[in-house]
């Protein structure tokens, strides 16, 4: 995705947006002026002229004159299945605030996978968020669900949001604590 990160950015038309923490839709209109701080998984997160931070989809990159990139969200990929291609799925889901992946966030707490009599797989993914209260949770439990359910042999997922144990950075991988200088 073509981004002009840090610079602002005039609003061509109105465009739906998700308010960063409090998951809470609203409209950003033409005209409004946003910095882009993040563009990673499909998703674009934006301060806004009040210093919001908002998510905008790649559906409506335009509204920021920008080019949303491929989307294949629809389209499910090729080949047998393999659990290691539904962490290949998750690693595209990021936070919104924090340019990291889920996975590398430590928000997977357990995936399996169950053979089912047609021979596809049910996916069932326990994933929590950084902090209870967190209004993203329900969005990126549905970003979850609709990338794995991409993998080749998958025919149904169930994310469920689990709190217990609360997430810490401990939780995080190498990778994640190098990204954020919290070595």
């Amino acid at each position: 995705m073509n981004s002009p990160r840090h610079k602002p950015i005039e609003l061509g038309q109105d465009c739906d947006a998700t308010l960063i923490p409090s998951g809470q839709r609203t409209m950003l209109r033409a005209g409004e002026r946003v910095v882009v701080t993040q563009a990673l998984g499909g998703n674009i997160t934006v301060q806004t002229e009040h210093g919001h931070l908002a998510r905008i989809s790649s559906e409506d990159a335009s509204s920021l004159g920008l080019d949303g990139g491929p989307d294949d969200e629809g389209t499910k990929s090729l080949g047998p299945f393999e659990l290691e291609r539904v962490f290949e799925q998750l690693k595209t889901v990021f936070d919104p605030e924090i340019p990291i992946n889920v996975v590398d966030l430590g928000l997977i707490y357990a995936c399996e996978a169950q053979l089912l009599a047609d021979g596809s797989h049910r996916v069932e993914i326990k994933m929590s968020m950084t902090a209870p209260g967190c209004g993203m949770g329900d969005i990126l439990k549905e970003d979850a669900r609709t990338r794995v359910q991409k993998v080749p042999g998958v025919s149904e997922v169930d994310v469920e949001l689990v709190w217990d144990p609360p997430w810490d950075q401990s939780r995080l991988t190498d990778a994640a604590r190098l990204e954020l200088g919290l070595y």
